[in-house]
């Protein structure tokens, strides 16, 4: 999950410095749009089976949920 993200940045640098905005804006998009979906679907799991806790919130804000 993690390794994914990472590259989409790097492949989002990669594009910055070519100067293709088009294809940097939409490799951000494919990439960070559905991590921020899990992320907040994992904090309304989180919410729902267990106390609220605000540091797995901020762990999910962080887009680290996974690993918790």
């Amino acid at each position: 999950f993690m390794s994914e993200t990472a590259a989409a940045l790097c492949l989002s640098a990669g594009y910055h410095d070519t100067g293709d905005r088009m294809w940097q804006t939409l490799t951000l998009l494919f990439a960070l749009f559905p991590c921020a979906l899990v992320q907040l679907s994992l904090v309304f799991i989180h919410r729902d089976v267990s106390r609220d806790r605000p540091l797995v919130l901020l762990l999910h804000l962080l887009q680290l949920g996974p690993l918790v």
